[in-house]
This record gives structure tokens, C-alpha cells and sequence, in this order.
């Protein structure tokens, strides 16, 4: 089966999952390179979204009858997590640009149309922070408001937008929905994204002045949480069945282990040749910091392992026309929210070690560090608003935040 998979790729002309996360790999160099002038311009460069495109990383996970590879998610997290450990910014643009191609494959197929009509390759940005205001209208809904935090938006052709839909009858539900406009809809504000870590990921304001957006470029949250995309009538893989918000959790977490990467191999080169000015002691022969690298190592690979496997798990269950139950959910949603907080806790063991050499913005360990503390503040990323549902649904509860 897989021999039949491997001919059906090298026929159609898409490449592996090795050869891309081999492409993935060999860009940490250049990465490394550019990091300085990604964190100054407060956008990952040009040259490098384009060198991405053409390695076909945002293909991924995008359906094929739109020039998609339709991979295995953990494809895409290797991918992410080499990406960030040359540079984290652009590993963290890549995760949140590289899994919308998945969320609109969930859309209206008018929806896919639009965006990747004419142009296969066409980037999408967004923001799901629900502040839009949303009014009813024919057809549709009219859309005004400010949201922050669109990491890539300035590559990108068009954007997501959350917002609250009011009901349609005065004791209706209030229904949560993601709008998407094309770029003439909205404007770009670069002026407001200054942040002490992730730097480079262009998380800019994003202005919608009531704007229509036709019912076919929305997505439910209720049809995401229960599986009834209209997507899926078009994209019928596997893959779109899986929930979404499964997917979306983990692109927000995962370039923290190219951080911690990149953070730990750091330590590891100022510890062969630093020595104290003022007690002589070599920082190679400092057993606290040889006990901070390795548990900062090994705690590490554990968390890829684990969230390695929760995925192999979750599109065997999808492979097999099944659904993943709520505790099920709950769990992993959890676990992808420890990930970036423990990552900062385990760096800061080692830069405490590293006395004076570790605090100059010239130190390489520096910029990971600062990064894996700022990606903490994403929702996503903060373990206190997932306890409640784990905690609830291994006790039978229904969840209290749908987004699982």
C-alpha cells in the first residue's frame, strides 16, 4: 500500500513527506541568517515566504483538487518545527498561514473557488478573536471592526475573521462564525505590532469599515465542533473530518519546539567556552546546568512524542469513519497547551545558568527564550482555560468552550 502511495506521488509530481521535511531542514541555515531582519522588520521577508511556496510546505495539508498534497498532519508539525528552530517567527507564521489551506477546505466550495480559482498558491491570514460586529443582511452579513494579532498578514490575499452572528429570532443561540474577505476588504495596520518576542511574525491589526460578506464565506463553529462542514461535500479525505480545532491548537504550539531547539543548542555552545570572571568555574563542569540542558532535552522529546502519537491516533480514528470522543478532544487540546510554558520554564533553567553571556540580544539563545514566553500569551497556549473541560469530561460533563 504504501509502495502504491509513494509511485502515485512521484507520478503526480508531489513530493514526499521525507523530501519536504529534508527541504524544511536544510532552510534552518538561511534562517538563521535572516532571523535578525525578520524580528527588525517585524515580518518574516519576502524571499522567504517565496522560498516556502516554492518548497510546497503550504500545499500540505490543502486539498488536492486545488493543487493540495492532503498529508498526514504530523507532516506538517515536522515542517513547522525545523522552520522554527532557524527561526521561530517564521516557524510560528508558517504553522498559522500552512493550516488555514485545512480550514478552507471546511468552507463552502464557492468559498475555495474564490481564493484558489486563480491562484493555487494563494496565502490566507487570520484572526479569530470575535470583536467584529455582525449585522444580518440578505445574502448574508454586513462586517465592521478591528481585530489584532494577524501573524503573515502581509503575504497573504485574504483573511479569517471571527465574530459573533447575532440569532435570528430574539431568543435564538448566538451562532460563532469565521469570515474570510478578499484584501480589498479589509486594511492592514503594521503600526501597532511591537512586542518583546516574536517579533517577526507581522501579528498585525487587521480594519474591516462594513464590508458584505455573502453567507458562502462563513464557517460555523457548530459545524466545525460536530462535522457538518459544507467542505467536506467536495473533500471527501479523511483528513477533513478531523475536527478543526484539533489542528489549529497544535500550529500555535508546535514552533515552540523549534525554539526550544534552537534555545538548547545555544546553551550547549556557550557552555563549551565560557568561563566566570569573577569564581573561574567552567560552565562545562556546572552540573546545574548540565541538569537544566537535559531536562529541557528529554522533557522536550517527550512532549514531540506524545502530540507525535495523539495525531497518529486521531487520523486512525478518522480513518476509520469514527469520531474522537470528547474526553478524547479535551485531553489533547490540553496537552498542546501545556507545551509552550513548559518550554519557557526548561530555557529559563538553562539561561540562569549562563550568567552574563546569556543576556545580551547578541546571544543566541536570547531571541527563542523571548519567544517562547511571548508565544504563551496566545488563548490557545494557556493551559487554564483547558483544565475546566478535561477536568469536566472525565467526570461526564458536556464542554463548556466548544472549541475541541
Amino acid at each position: 500500500m504504501m509502495a502504491t502511495v509513494a509511485a502515485d506521488r512521484q507520478q503526480s509530481g508531489m513530493p514526499t513527506p521525507d523530501e519536504l521535511i529534508a527541504r524544511a531542514k536544510a532552510m534552518i541555515p538561511s534562517l538563521k541568517e535572516r532571523a535578525k531582519d525578520c524580528v527588525a522588520q517585524r515580518n518574516v521577508p519576502a524571499e522567504t515566504i517565496a522560498e516556502m511556496k516554492e518548497a510546497g510546505f503550504f500545499r500540505v495539508l490543502q486539498p488536492k483538487r486545488y493543487g493540495g498534497y492532503e498529508m498526514h498532519p504530523n507532516v506538517f508539525f515536522e515542517i513547522q518545527k525545523n522552520l522554527a528552530e532557524g527561526c521561530m517567527s517564521t516557524g510560528w507564521v508558517y504553522g498559522v498561514l500552512g493550516c488555514h489551506p485545512f480550514q478552507l477546505a471546511l468552507f463552502d466550495d464557492r468559498a475555495q473557488q474564490e481564493v484558489w480559482g486563480d491562484d493555487q498558491k494563494m496565502l490566507v491570514s487570520s484572526t479569530y478573536q470575535p470583536v467584529g460586529k455582525v449585522e444580518r443582511t440578505e445574502g448574508g452579513f454586513y462586517l465592521s471592526g478591528t481585530w489584532g494579532f494577524s501573524s503573515g498578514s502581509a503575504h497573504c490575499g485574504w483573511v479569517l475573521l471571527g465574530a459573533f452572528v447575532p440569532p435570528e429570532e430574539e431568543d435564538g443561540p448566538v451562532d460563532m462564525r469565521t469570515f474570510l474577505l478578499p484584501r480589498q476588504d479589509y486594511k492592514i495596520d503594521e503600526d501597532q505590532w511591537h512586542t518583546f518576542g516574536l517579533q517577526g511574525t507581522g501579528s498585525h491589526h487587521i480594519v474591516v469599515d462594513r464590508v458584505f460578506v455573502p453567507e458562502h464565506r462563513t464557517h460555523s463553529a457548530a459545524a466545525a465542533f460536530f462535522g457538518n462542514n459544507p467542505g467536506t461535500e467536495v473533500n471527501d479525505a479523511a483528513l477533513y473530518t478531523m475536527p478543526w480545532a484539533q489542528l489549529f491548537v497544535r500550529s500555535v504550539s508546535t514552533s515552540a519546539f523549534g525554539g526550544a531547539r534552537a534555545a538548547i543548542n545555544a546553551a550547549m555552545e556557550i557552555m563549551k567556552t565560557r568561563v566566570s570572571t569573577n569564581t573561574k568555574k567552567a560552565s562545562a563542569d556546572d552540573q546545574v546546568l548540565q541538569g537544566a540542558i537535559a531536562a529541557a532535552q528529554a522533557q522536550m522529546l517527550e512532549m514531540e512524542l506524545s502530540l507525535k502519537v495523539t495525531f497518529e491516533e486521531i487520523m486512525d480514528v478518522m480513518d476509520r469513519g469514527e469520531k474522537l470522543t470528547i474526553e478524547q478532544r479535551s485531553l489533547f487540546v490540553y496537552q498542546s497547551s501545556t507545551v509552550a510554558r513548559r518550554l519557557a520554564l526548561l530555557v529559563d533553567g538553562m539561561v540562569e545558568r549562563l550568567g552574563g553571556r546569556a543576556i545580551y540580544m547578541t546571544s543566541d539563545i536570547i531571541q527563542p527564550w523571548l519567544d517562547l514566553k511571548a508565544a504563551r500569551a496566545h488563548v490557545a497556549n494557556d493551559p487554564y482555560n483547558r483544565s475546566g473541560d478535561l477536568v469536566g469530561a472525565l467526570v461526564g460533563q458536556p464542554p463548556a468552550f466548544a472549541f475541541l
